[in-house]
């Protein structure tokens, strides 16, 4: 169930790599529909808060009319932040379903465990290792060409 929205997930990471961005692509998902999709936009918007799982978040609240997502998941690319994973949690997010871990910012089991975290009054069930070895690729590549062109400049 989960590959199918992870492949929307990864095309809407390409979106972000469009515009260089880290390519992290996220969709909320309710009774088996996509109702909130987006890409990273930090650069773009010059706003550190534009993370991919924070603009699916937020339209998903515009679908609903609510802040409230129970019964949705949250597939993303990459193993959310502790901001992300911090919103699934007040968003009473079912799942997060995501691809490839991230060993310095990651909040779902790489560094912190947000959303088993028993001391919050919701609980989220993690799902990792989803399409894992080709969101590692995208990443790896991505952050190649940012090694290369940094090279090239000086």
């Amino acid at each position: 169930m989960y590959q199918q929205f992870m492949q929307v997930a990864m095309q809407e990471a390409n979106k972000a790599l469009e515009f260089d961005e880290v390519p992290v692509g996220a969709v909320v998902v309710f009774e088996n529909r996509i109702i909130g999709r987006g890409y990273n936009q930090t650069q773009t918007l010059h706003d550190a808060t534009a993370h991919a799982e924070m603009i699916a978040l937020s339209a998903a609240y515009n679908y609903f009319g609510d802040w409230r997502l129970e019964n949705c998941h949250l597939i993303c690319t990459l193993e959310p932040c502790a901001m992300c994973a911090g919103a699934a949690v007040l968003s009473r997010i079912k799942t997060i379903v995501y691809g490839a871990k991230d060993p310095k910012f990651g909040a779902c089991g790489s560094i912190f465990e947000i959303p088993t975290e028993t001391r919050l009054n919701h609980r989220i069930e993690v799902v990792s290792g989803v399409m894992e070895e080709k969101v590692a690729s995208m990443m790896k590549l991505f952050f190649q060409q940012v090694r290369k062109n940094k090279e090239g400049i000086n």
